[in-house]
């Protein structure tokens, strides 16, 4: 394990190289993130954007090429880092309560055969209260609706205490007030101190809403602010066809 991240950023990628069976994911990807950003990953489906996910959780091993977290290259400390999966990825019908679900990112805390503690509990509350479901604690999460099983499973990850959040596609499929309260969830963690890389296909949402953005297919096509990168000829070169752009009160609006 090595540092060598320069001060400030949570997150370093240099030529990183992934794939599958050989066959490539990841293709030279090379971008930086600050602490306290919120960043967009974007990208067509098979851009590689859960890829990454994976290689900076330390469940894929790149094939070439360094990426760093927190300043170290090598296993990350996952105490630190929160994931949220796809929905789809997740069996609700399973018989736990919110407050189970909640009370599992406790678990990377706790030693063998640990049961959580009275403060671990506090913790859970803590995390379900910022995400507005206390309320819900006991409730079977089979009976959450979507937007409140997304936040549940951020709950989840700040249970961690992590500062680094990676959520994949946490606004797929959700009606427009639900995507409105997650945002405000986003820039709320985000002044508290956290940083978080979310995987979206929602550009008009990264347009308005995030610091910075990530534009990949396979490659990075670029990264930078939204309002830099967002351009015609860089969106269609991610998503390979043509994307309208409209910009009403300085605000950008994404449309196929």
């Amino acid at each position: 394990m090595t540092n060598g991240t320069a001060p400030g950023l949570v997150l370093e990628a240099r030529d990183l190289w992934a794939g599958y069976d050989g066959q490539p994911a990841l293709e030279g990807v090379t971008f930086n993130i600050e602490i306290g950003c919120l960043a967009g990953l974007v990208g067509p489906n098979g851009s590689g954007k859960s890829t990454l996910l994976r290689v900076i959780l330390g469940l894929h091993k790149p094939q070439r090429g360094d990426i760093r977290v927190f300043g170290s290259s090598g296993r990350p400390d996952r105490r630190r880092l929160g994931y949220m999966p796809q929905s789809e990825q997740v069996d609700w019908s399973f018989p736990v309560t919110l407050l189970d679900v909640v009370l599992m990112g406790r678990y990377g805390r706790l030693g063998p055969l640990r049961r959580p503690t009275e403060a671990d509990h506090e913790i859970a509350w803590q995390a379900l209260e910022s995400v507005r479901l206390a309320g819900l604690a006991h409730r079977r999460i089979g009976e959450l609706s979507g937007g409140q099983q997304r936040r549940a499973l951020i709950a989840r990850a700040l249970a961690q205490e992590a500062d680094l959040l990676l959520l994949d596609e946490p606004m797929s499929g959700l009606d427009a007030t639900a995507q409105h309260d997650l945002i405000a969830l986003f820039e709320g963690l985000r002044h508290q101190g956290k940083t978080l890389l979310v995987a979206t296909h929602d550009l008009s949402c990264v347009a308005a809403d995030f610091d910075h953005a990530i534009l990949l297919n396979r490659r990075v096509v670029a990264f930078g602010r939204p309002s830099d990168v967002f351009t015609e000829e860089l969106l269609n070169t991610t998503f390979q066809r043509h994307l309208l752009l409209v910009r009403l009160e300085d605000r950008t609006y994404v449309g196929h």
